[in-house]
């Protein structure tokens, strides 16, 4: 038997077994939720999600076996989707946005009460960090002020108090247009993949995440969902914090935030 014809040696899949579904293998940091949150998915709303054939641990990997979707991502076939099934598409997006919005939770975590793993928001450098569960926005500023540079005390007290936007109700969220699996042929939607990383995020956090763009298409595509609540003031807060994290470079928006609190004279950036 050729070698490339040589089933998997954990779990047994031919590789024509493997063609037909995402067969993936990965570390067991960070933890998948994967299996969890699209059952979830399925039980309570109405957007398609892939259906998980297997799932194992082997010492240091995770395996993890899903139906193969029919398509391509979304961000891969924009610029040549007429105007009018872009619209199309953002409608039906939106619509399964307002059905993650209406699960609410007391606490920043995944599914069962499971820490989070979100590194856009606490951008951790080390792959794997989970943070939570987190019930207050003081919680939440302990675990981000860990991330400022040290350089900066006095601005570390002050953001939080005066700044951090109150993150309740904490809401299920986690939708990238590269998630997105579109028929090549018509433009319909198909499914909605990778939900290892979803759970219960500030109430700001879906418009700050709209904000990241990947891109003119993808900027274009979340400027179309247009059902978030504007949060303006929690991005103008995150940008600062940002600008304060130890490896930006964002000095700019440092000088100004010191200058709002009269310390930049005190404090060497």
């Amino acid at each position: 038997m050729p070698s490339s014809e040589v089933p998997c040696a954990a779990c047994k899949w031919a590789p024509d077994q493997q063609r037909c579904c995402a067969y993936e293998k990965r570390g067991k940091h960070p933890p998948s939720h994967e299996v969890i949150n699209t059952h979830f998915i399925k039980e309570n709303t109405t957007i398609p999600v892939p259906t998980t054939v297997q799932e194992w641990t082997e010492g240091e990997k995770y395996f993890q076996v899903v139906e193969w979707v029919p398509g391509v991502p979304l961000e891969e076939i924009w610029s040549s989707i007429p105007q009018p099934d872009r619209e199309r598409l953002a409608r039906q997006t939106a619509e399964y946005l307002g059905q993650l919005r209406s699960f609410l939770s007391a606490k920043i975590q995944s599914l069962h009460s499971q820490p989070v793993w979100c590194p856009h928001l606490f951008h951790n450098d080390e792959c794997g960090v989970t943070h939570g569960p987190l019930s207050t926005a003081d919680e939440l500023w302990d675990v981000l002020a860990n991330y400022l540079s040290d350089k900066v005390p006095e601005v570390v007290s002050l953001l939080p108090r005066y700044r951090i936007p109150s993150p309740h109700p904490w809401t299920f969220t986690d939708l990238t247009n590269c998630n997105i699996i579109v028929d090549p042929a018509n433009f319909e939607l198909r499914a909605v993949i990778d939900w290892e990383g979803s759970g219960y995020l500030p109430v700001w956090w879906e418009f700050l995440g709209a904000t990241f763009g990947f891109g003119k298409g993808d900027l274009e595509w979340k400027r179309l969902l247009g059902n978030m609540t504007n949060q303006k003031e929690a991005c103008t807060w995150f940008l600062e914090y940002r600008s304060f994290e130890s490896r930006s470079n964002d000095f700019e928006t440092r000088l100004r935030v010191l200058k709002e609190y009269g310390i930049e004279e005190d404090i060497e950036i």
